[in-house]
């Protein structure tokens, strides 16, 4: 009961955050502009996933999600290219961490720091820059949910993501978030990115290949580099810089 209260409390703190977000930004900005094309592909996609895991999330009771998780992802992730973390180079998983969530280790699937973060960003600069979702809550969503802002569906990831944490290891939500993020150009996890983008397995990446992947999950329609391939090589630089100022790389 403890566990499950603490589940309702957390997402629904974490769900007004992001609704009161997209007010905020509502308010500056007007209406939210259409979805681009790229935008709605990924959304139908994401409709898909959410829609084959309903099954084995069960329909028995509120909480029945929470019983089936593992069913469940494993249900979402059916059919879709997977490589194990041992064959992920580590320098990838590094830059992802590093660009995407930070404090991965630190926390338990929601990071106060990263939303109270996020929140103070969010209003100096007047818009919605910045999320606070931590890689398992991205988890949560890209295996679950759809891409609508809302208050229930942010509330219900926050809630899934306590729920993926306590069935599962660090290295195996790792594992799970690199084979299901979008790196964009239709690309889902990191064995279609590396054949879409280089043609070559994961394993075979080189360190520049792991920082430009590493750099399109925050904005991969932006920083394509096939579309785009001058943007994407500066994101590829700011990763390599910052891997540097953290310390994960030696001086250039």
């Amino acid at each position: 009961m403890r566990l499950r209260n603490l589940i309702i409390l957390v997402a629904l703190f974490c769900g007004a955050f992001y609704w009161a977000g997209g007010k905020l930004a509502n308010t500056l900005h007007g209406e939210t502009p259409p979805q681009t094309s790229q935008v709605s592909q990924v959304s139908q996609i994401a409709d898909s996933a959410a829609a084959r895991a309903k099954t084995a999330l069960g329909t028995t009771g509120r909480y029945a999600r929470f019983l089936n998780i593992k069913e469940a992802v494993a249900e979402a992730r059916k059919g879709r290219p997977t490589a194990p973390l041992a064959e992920i180079p580590l320098p990838l998983q590094q830059a992802i961490l590093m660009m995407e969530d930070h404090r991965f280790y630190q926390h338990s699937g929601i990071d106060p720091e990263g939303i109270l973060r996020a929140m103070l960003v969010n209003l100096q600069s007047g818009d919605v820059v910045e999320g606070g979702s931590t890689i398992t809550q991205q988890l949560a969503k890209n295996l679950f949910l759809s891409q609508d802002q809302t208050f229930g569906r942010k509330a219900e990831e926050a809630a899934l993501a306590l729920a993926l944490e306590h069935a599962y290891s660090k290295e195996e939500l790792l594992e799970l978030y690199l084979n299901s993020i979008y790196f964009g150009s239709g690309a889902w996890g990191v064995v279609d990115a590396s054949e879409h983008y280089f043609n070559k397995a994961p394993r075979n990446l080189s360190l520049a290949e792991c920082a430009m992947l590493a750099g399109l999950p925050n904005a991969p329609s932006l920083t394509s580099p096939l579309e785009h391939p001058e943007a994407a090589k500066q994101r590829r630089q700011l990763v390599l810089d910052t891997m540097v100022k953290k310390g994960l790389l030696g001086p250039k």
